[in-house]
């Protein structure tokens, strides 16, 4: 397999006919089977065998950009607007001041007190179950950690499609297969996550907020239907990413608690600047246990630094949610209603992205780049889910929504109105 001679999802022989080909023992051929399988280079199928598995795509959708050219409008990058981030000086300052008062060193707690016990408190108001709290390097940092901590290569992975495009390349990097249930403006749909979980998915990763790329919220209702789906799969693994935090004005519905095992995360990336690479996890003590544990062996701990000023920052109210929600909310909202005056449909309840669904992906990228703006190509947000672009709204001005609604109309047509799913 290393030379390139056997393909992905070529079949192997059985082990006891390459026992006999090779002229060993059929127990070494299993053992090296099994390694093999806990490694995530083949896959078993039962009676149908065991096949080498797809190469993991470690970094494939973080090529299916477009390269903007000078003099284009760049409104495909997923950034937060630069003027509602709060400025970092005062917190950092504070913080390299606490640290020269009190350096941490080898062996000191992990996560910063004053940051578990706000992060623990905005929890608990959320409605969040009790559980510890652990820091990260991002959300994606986060679910990563979750993921190894109970599942093997070759387990599935329910995940949102269209969804998050980052999500989409780490989970077969782990050596896990991915499924996809559908999403619309409440969130997850149940029938997906049912039929999901009773395949076998032993995992569901959902967004309670500012869904990437499509702005859905998960709602009271949907909530409610999918804690119903969840009671009857205990077992699966539920992760919550709320990376939406600080940013969104709408109410968080939580799934955590419904299954034995699950964890809910949130990034700091989008409210306060993704260069804080920082996030807050919390689930389950036996979740949380283990991807403390493994931590330790590898960074140790996010830093600390960075964590006293992120807590200061939200002991300060840096960031007024209120009004920074409603800035992005107008502009969506904006984007949205040109679009409806084309005869567009598009998507977009929350968060920083508007979705819109086009019958021609690659021709509506294309069109609209040679008309001044660059958008995101929906390939990088779907798996089996229709077409669409991705459009973030985060820097976009009010005299900027009309020309690029109807750049957008005359790029790709009419789409239909029945939603992306």
């Amino acid at each position: 397999m290393g030379s390139g001679e056997l393909e992905p999802g070529q079949l192997l022989p059985p082990m006891r006919e390459l026992a006999v080909e090779l002229g060993v023992n059929p127990n070494t051929v299993a053992a090296a089977y099994r390694t093999l399988r806990e490694r995530g280079v083949i896959e078993t199928a039962g009676r149908r065998g065991s096949r080498v598995r797809p190469k993991p795509a470690t970094t494939g959708r973080e090529h299916i950009r477009v390269d903007v050219p000078a003099g284009v409008r760049d409104v495909s990058h997923g950034n937060p607007d630069p003027a509602q981030l709060p400025s970092l000086a005062r917190a950092f300052t504070y913080a390299a001041e606490q640290s020269d008062r009190e350096p941490v060193m080898y062996g000191d707690a992990p996560v910063e007190p004053e940051l578990a016990r706000i992060a623990r408190a905005e929890l608990d108001a959320d409605g969040v179950p009790a559980g510890p709290v652990a820091v990260t390097s991002g959300s994606l940092d986060a679910i990563e950690r979750v993921l190894a901590a109970h599942l093997k290569p070759g387990d599935t992975v329910a995940v949102e499609d269209p969804g998050w495009g980052s999500l989409l390349d780490l989970v077969p990097a782990l050596g896990l297969r991915v499924t996809p249930v559908g999403v619309d403006d409440e969130g997850p749909l149940p029938d997906d996550v049912r039929a999901a979980l009773e395949s076998g998915a032993r995992a569901l990763i959902v967004t309670d907020r500012a869904q990437n790329p499509t702005g859905a919220v998960m709602s009271a209702t949907r909530a409610r239907a999918l804690r119903s789906v969840l009671r009857r799969h205990p077992e699966t693994l539920l992760i919550e990413d709320d990376h939406g935090h600080g940013i969104v004005d709408q109410p968080l519905h939580p799934l955590a608690g419904t299954t034995h095992t699950w964890a809910l995360v949130r990034s700091v990336a989008k409210a306060y600047g993704p260069d804080l690479r920082l996030a807050v996890l919390t689930g389950d003590a036996v979740t949380l246990d283990r991807v403390r544990g493994r931590q330790r062996l590898g960074p140790g701990w996010a830093s600390r630094i960075t964590q006293r000023a992120v807590a200061r920052l939200w002991a300060d109210g840096a960031v007024d949610t209120p009004a920074v929600a409603a800035a992005y909310g107008a502009r969506r909202d904006a984007l949205i209603a040109a679009l409806a005056e084309r005869g567009i449909a598009a998507h977009g309840t929350s968060g920083l992205n508007v979705w819109i669904p086009v019958p021609d992906e690659t021709g509506a990228v294309a069109r609209l780049l040679h008309a001044g703006w660059a958008v995101a190509p929906g390939a990088r947000f779907r798996l089996g889910a229709p077409p669409g672009i991705r459009v973030t709204v985060s820097t976009l001005t009010a005299d900027e929504s009309g020309p690029l609604a109807e750049a957008i109309a005359s790029a790709s047509g009419p789409a239909p109105v029945r939603g992306y799913v």
